[in-house]
C-alpha cells in the first residue's frame, strides 16, 4: 500500500447541500419547471440550471467557491 499525503490532499471544491441544489434544479430543468430571475422564463440551458443551482447554494450557506470576478472573465 501506498503511503498518503496528508498535507497536499485535495478537499471537496462544492458541498453535498450544494450539490442537491444542483441536483434540484437539474431535475425541475429537465420536468420544465425551473425559470430564471426576474422574467420567469423557462430555463432550457444545462449551465444555466447549474449556474441556479449554486447561487442557490450560495444564499443557503453551502460550500461554494465564490463567483468569479467580472475583471477576470473580461480578460478572455
Amino acid at each position: 500500500m501506498a503511503a498518503r499525503k496528508s498535507s497536499s490532499r485535495s478537499r471537496r471544491k462544492y458541498g453535498q447541500k450544494a450539490g442537491k441544489k444542483v441536483e434540484r434544479a437539474m431535475h425541475e430543468m429537465k420536468r420544465g419547471q425551473l425559470k430564471s430571475g426576474r422574467s420567469g422564463k423557462r430555463v432550457t440551458s444545462r449551465k444555466q440550471a447549474i449556474a441556479i443551482g449554486l447561487s442557490e447554494a450560495r444564499r443557503s450557506g453551502a460550500k461554494v467557491p465564490s463567483r468569479r470576478s467580472s475583471s477576470r472573465r473580461r480578460k478572455k
